[in-house]
């Protein structure tokens, strides 16, 4: 017990030496990282003019891409939405053209049956006044009829009407109808002709416009990768985000 305690005596100066360097290094390393700390960050140094110039007059060039780049957008939307009408007026034009193709179709076959019908010897009617004025109702009947099922123009109802451009109400009524056929199928091939012409030129028409909708559509996304491309080189205001630029 004694042998202990002489040991504890003995040591007891060199471990309060030990703790006082302890103590001695803590406060400096303390002071130290305080010193450190408390140093004043060094000021920013402001860009030259030269700097600042080159960064307005990229940032006015990005404005003014961001700027076209929209312009082409809404010049590619106007674009798309002519083609869509186009391209409906096309296809109402070629709804008219196979209406009038049929409508000829089924005028040539009834002027190829009234032919052949006209081939046969005629039935013998009187010459007689009266039969004269049932050929003559017969006609005026069969060209208005004609006209308002569109087989005739109302230049030729007038020209029937009137006995005018080879039309004789004293003729037999089967001539009456071949002749009837053959002006109804003449003037439905030029109706089909008129709306095929409508419809090739309503075609022309969806395919130009649809050219120029893909070429502006290809400019307007060229504008705007070259407007993004730019505007990452400026930095943008805080209260305006990069992507309202684009």
């Amino acid at each position: 017990m004694n042998i202990i305690l002489d040991l504890f005596l003995r040591d007891l100066p060199n471990a309060a030496l030990v703790w006082s360097l302890l103590a001695v290094l803590a406060v400096v390393a303390i002071a130290a990282l305080t010193r450190y700390t408390r140093q004043p960050e060094p000021a920013p140094v402001a860009p030259s003019p030269e700097v600042l110039e080159q960064q307005a007059l990229l940032a006015a060039h990005a404005q003014a891409l961001v700027r076209k780049a929209r312009e082409a957008t809404v010049a590619a939307e106007r674009a798309a939405a002519t083609a869509g009408r186009r391209r409906e007026e096309w296809l109402a034009a070629q709804d008219v053209a196979e209406t009038a193709w049929q409508r000829y179709d089924e005028a040539d076959s009834q002027a190829r049956r009234t032919l052949t019908a006209a081939a046969l010897p005629l039935p013998r009617t009187p010459q007689t006044p009266a039969e004269y004025a049932f050929r003559e109702r017969h006609l005026h009947r069969a060209a208005m009829s004609a006209c308002s099922h569109q087989q005739l123009s109302a230049l030729e109802l007038s020209d029937a009407l009137a006995h005018r451009g080879g039309w004789d109400p004293r003729r037999h009524p089967i001539e009456q109808e071949t002749m009837l056929s053959q002006f109804a199928r003449a003037s439905l091939r030029t109706a089909y002709r008129r709306a095929a012409d409508t419809e090739k030129q309503a075609w022309l028409a969806t395919e130009a416009a649809t050219a120029a909708a893909a070429s502006l559509r290809a400019a307007a996304h060229a504008a705007h990768v070259r407007a993004r491309r730019v505007t990452r080189r400026v930095t943008p205001p805080a209260e305006t985000p990069l992507a309202d630029l684009i």
